[in-house]
Order: structure tokens, then C-alpha cells, then sequence
């Protein structure tokens, strides 16, 4: 008798488990569900397809504006000869780029655009400078190659970067105040920031007062401390700049310095 209930029980238990296990519950709502609603249940389910059809609708109504209110580069070809003339006003030259036909290759824009994209041209040509009264503007120490990219990026906010070619779009967007393009240089600097580049990438950064760059490169620096001085690059920054040099060890002696505080600082209970 008592083994037959001791049968009955454990069927009984059995039976409840499997109960358990046919009856989920929805990781959203936590109401139960059944095994093969797969996770989640129906009205959920229903839900989120609904919040990921209403994203992708918000997303491409968002892709149709920014379209719309792209401007169309005087450097596009595509678009030149499908819209017809530009009516460019101004052209820049890369004064420092000089063809074996000895005239600069002149980049065409439009005074509206560099205005509204750069204070730094808006008060060259707003203004009577020579620039405003000449419709050129000569840009020195530049790469034709970067100064189209330059140009393109104010009217698409749109660059193909390299490391050089953010290293030069960053000089032009400090010289000129393009913020929103010295930003998006530095976060690619800082995402192809290793050891092997970094007292370069500091010493760069440091002369363009590019700080999120600064800081990346000086982290990186400082965390390698005992293979600094053997780098060839460290050598010729000490006979350069040594006020670089002994910025890179202040920085070093403070990360040593708040790493002890934090050891010692007791542990709250």
C-alpha cells in the first residue's frame, strides 16, 4: 500500500512538472503562455511587430527629409549633368597643389553653402576681403584631393576617410570651424589608435587641439610607459617639442598617483 502511494505521488508530481513546462511565461509581460508560442506571448508578439513596422516608417520618412534637404555638390558630375548648371560663385584652390600645368585646379561652391556651413567663411565673404570681392579663396598647405573632400563634406556630410585624409579634413574643419566634421575626423582617428601610432596621432592632436584625440592618445601612451623612450618617435618629439614630452609624464605621474589613492581609500562595508 504505501509503495502504491508513493507511486501515485510521484506521478502526481510528474504530471504538474510537465504542466510547468508546457506553461511559460512571456519574457515582456510575464502573463503565462503556451511552449509553442516560442518566447513570448501572442499579444506581445502582435506588439512588437507593430513598434518594428512604426520604426522602420519613422526611419524612412527620416531618409526621405534628409534627402530632400541635401544639397546637390558642384563636385557630384552625376548629379551636374542629370541637373543642369550649378551656378557656383566662388571657387577654392589648393594654393599648395600645383599641377605640371602650373595653374591649381580650381574646386567650384557656392558662397550660400560655405557661409552657412563655416563662420570662418562667412566672415571672409561677407565682408569686403578679397575673397568676397575676387570670388576665390586660396587655401594653403592643402591637397587638392582633401580640398574636394572638404567641399563635398559641406554640402553632403559625407567624407571617405583614411587616416591621412582625416588627419587633413581635421586641419580644415579647425582652420574653418567646421565642428560637426572636426568631431566625426576624431572619432576615426581614435578608432584606428593603436601603440605603434601613438606618440604621432598625440603630437598631431596636441598641435590642432583636437582633445578627444588628445586624451586617447595620452591614455594610450601612459599605459605603455615602459617601452616609451625606446621608440624612435619619442626621440625626435624630445629634440621637437620637449613640452610634449613632459606633458606625456605629468599625465603618467597623475594616473600613478589617483591608481595609489584609489588601493588605499578604505572599502566601505
Amino acid at each position: 500500500m504505501q509503495r502504491a502511494g508513493f507511486v501515485a505521488a510521484r506521478h502526481e508530481l510528474e504530471v504538474e512538472s510537465e504542466s510547468e513546462e508546457e506553461t511559460m511565461r512571456c519574457v515582456s509581460c510575464q502573463d503565462q503562455y503556451d511552449a509553442d508560442e516560442a518566447g513570448t506571448c501572442k499579444e506581445c508578439y502582435e506588439e512588437a511587430n507593430e513598434t518594428e513596422e512604426e520604426l522602420k516608417r519613422e526611419i524612412e520618412d527620416l531618409k526621405a527629409k534628409v534627402a530632400f534637404l541635401r544639397f546637390w555638390s558642384p563636385l557630384d558630375h552625376h548629379n551636374h549633368r542629370s541637373c543642369g548648371p550649378c551656378f557656383t560663385d566662388v571657387i577654392l584652390v589648393a594654393s599648395s597643389d600645383e599641377p605640371p600645368a602650373g595653374s591649381p585646379v580650381p574646386v567650384p561652391a557656392h558662397k550660400a553653402i560655405l557661409v552657412s556651413r563655416s563662420p570662418v567663411f562667412k566672415a571672409m565673404l561677407e565682408n569686403e576681403m578679397e575673397e568676397s570681392r575676387s570670388g576665390t579663396i586660396k587655401i594653403g598647405d592643402v591637397s587638392y584631393d582633401a580640398l574636394r573632400a572638404f567641399v563635398n563634406y559641406l554640402y553632403n556630410a559625407e567624407a571617405c576617410l583614411d587616416e591621412q585624409m582625416a588627419c587633413d579634413l581635421l586641419v580644415l574643419a579647425e582652420k574653418y570651424q567646421v565642428k560637426h566634421l572636426k568631431s566625426y575626423c576624431e572619432k576615426f582617428l581614435v578608432s584606428k589608435l593603436n601603440w605603434e601610432n601613438s606618440i604621432i596621432t598625440y603630437a598631431f592632436a596636441h598641435q590642432h587641439n583636437a582633445k578627444t584625440v588628445l586624451d586617447a592618445a595620452l591614455s594610450t601612451i601612459t599605459d605603455n610607459m615602459d617601452k616609451l623612450t625606446k621608440r624612435e618617435e619619442y626621440v625626435e618629439l624630445v629634440e621637437k617639442d620637449p613640452r610634449l614630452v613632459v606633458e606625456i609624464y605629468e599625465a603618467y605621474l597623475s594616473k600613478q598617483v589617483n591608481t595609489a589613492a584609489h588601493k588605499d581609500s578604505p572599502v566601505k562595508p
